[in-house]
């Protein structure tokens, strides 16, 4: 059949669904189950229609566009006014290194699970090793250039490249400013502040907007992904897959819920109900930074303030990285120590954990993280650059787990920082009442 028709035929089904879907959202149907319902509508369509997505695959690369075009604007109105609302400056600083400790934290338990289960399962071994004609791996930038990128240079380019590290330096240099006028002049710096408020309620209402059309942009990113995926060439990596999405489940569930309970005293399973819209749209988009107003809009449904909630997120979304940069390139250094039976010490696999959540630090704000983490895991570690070639098949479809673990790791770190500092309204938290 004519490939014009089938993708037509892809679209039709999909604007079925969508009505499906607008049939249930008339009907109240919960948010959450309709965004499952979608997810399990996507897979239909990628698998009735394989290779088949171009025009289907258009509402959800929409989606994704226009939530990535709030990021920053949210990030401006919405951390200054954190700030500005936070006012003492122990209490930041506070704030800033639990949130810090927390992320890092992600990382570590991630990158141990993750070492403990490949040497298990011996992940790699039995693999053919066929390198690549041509290797092209990203480029690892040097310690002083990364710790200089991480400051902001030219605003305008930091937004365009979606570096948002050095935009939230900016923002908290503003934030501090502010503080110090306010203090000697409040009346001075009022306007601003009004200024700040106004945008933020504004930019608060365009993300409750944009987030009502999440589950038809799950149907169809889940659609895309499932159809051009193709069996022959994930069949070689399969159990590679497996074991990821196990580990970034077992990470996301088991570690951040036993996290959660624990150090902070609070029922996981108010926390996933509250936070899996994020998930699901972390998962479709494969966007930590485009989640950002996801998970700030959800942490606040869960009772978490919203000033602790927009600081936790945006410096989630770049640093700790559990499935970027703890579960992924220790797999990949596993399995490449594995298929060319590199010998390895205990003593160099615990520098290898280390290695990990080094180099979460070190390449936040370059973007494509989970490689550039993974190259910079294996140069740091001697290992050859050119097996994370080998996966590059599996990787796109291991980093909608990978993301999604990221995200749920940032919202944990955030609601423990948030219940440390009495900043979570647990009548929210556990149901008891609505957000307002």
């Amino acid at each position: 059949m004519n490939d014009y028709l089938l993708d037509l035929g892809s679209l039709g089904l999909g604007l079925v669904f969508f009505a499906g879907l607008y049939f249930l959202q008339k009907r109240k149907v919960n948010f959450g189950i309709r965004t499952l319902i979608a997810t399990a509508l996507g897979i239909v369509l990628g698998l009735i229609f394989p290779r088949h997505f171009q025009y289907i695959a258009a509402f959800g690369t929409v989606y994704a566009h226009v939530i990535s075009s709030i990021v920053i604007p949210l990030l401006i109105f919405s951390i200054i006014g954190s700030l500005t609302n936070l006012g003492d400056s122990i209490r930041l600083k506070n704030i800033g290194l639990k949130t810090i400790f927390f992320l890092l934290l992600n990382t570590f338990t991630a990158s141990v699970l993750t070492l403990v289960a490949s040497l298990l399962t011996k992940v790699g071994s039995g693999f053919v090793y066929a390198a690549p004609e041509e290797v092209s791996t990203a480029e690892v930038p040097t310690v002083i250039d990364t710790l200089v990128s991480l400051f902001p240079q030219n605003l305008a380019n930091h937004w365009v490249n979606g570096q948002v590290v050095p935009i939230v330096l900016f923002i908290v240099l503003v934030g501090i400013a502010y503080n110090k006028v306010a203090a000697k002049d409040a009346e001075l710096a009022k306007p601003f502040k009004q200024f700040i408020d106004a945008g933020n309620a504004i930019m608060g209402k365009v993300v409750s907007i944009v987030i009502g059309f999440t589950p038809y942009a799950v149907l169809s990113l889940i659609a895309r992904q499932v159809s051009r995926s193709s069996l022959a060439e994930l069949l070689p990596l399969i159990s590679v897959l497996i074991l990821v999405y196990i580990l970034c489940g077992v990470q996301l569930f088991i570690v951040h819920g036993t996290l959660l309970k624990v150090i902070g005293h609070l029922n996981p399973v108010r926390f996933f109900k509250n936070l899996w819209p994020a998930a699901v749209v972390a998962f479709t988009s494969q966007s930590s930074v485009g989640t950002i107003p996801v998970t700030v809009a959800q942490l606040k449904k869960s009772g978490v303030n919203e000033d602790v909630a927009s600081f936790g997120a945006s410096l989630g979304a770049n640093l700790g990285m559990p499935g970027c940069a703890g579960v992924w390139p220790v797999v990949l250094a596993v399995f490449a120590i594995n298929v060319l039976h590199i010998p390895y010490t205990p003593l160099q696999y615990v520098f290898l954990i280390l290695l990990s959540v080094l180099v979460s630090v070190g390449t936040v704000g370059v973007p494509g993280t989970a490689t550039i983490v993974a190259t910079a895991l294996f140069t740091a570690a001697g290992l050859p650059v050119e097996v994370i070639v080998i996966l590059a098949p599996i990787s796109s479809i291991a980093d909608m787990a990978r993301t999604a673990t990221n995200v749920i790791g940032a919202a944990t770190a955030t609601t423990l920082v948030a219940k440390s500092e009495g900043q979570i309204d647990l009548d929210i938290y556990n149901g008891i009442k609505e957000a307002e």
